[in-house]
């Protein structure tokens, strides 16, 4: 039954960002995450847009 204490302890032995670190890494997530969905986006244009001309084609 040393499961739950253990846990416990490396619960508290864990260092844990701070107030500012925490922000900076929100920020981060939601620069990479807009990043990538505009990468996607303009991904998926160019193809819709390449497959469309080649259908109009014939």
């Amino acid at each position: 039954m040393t499961f739950i204490p253990g846990i416990f302890k490396v619960l508290k032995d864990t260092t844990w960002p701070d107030r500012k670190q925490r922000w900076k890494d929100f920020l981060a997530v939601l620069e990479y995450t807009v990043f990538f969905t505009l990468v996607i986006f303009l991904f998926d244009k160019l193809i819709s847009t390449g497959i469309l001309s080649i259908l109009k084609m014939f």
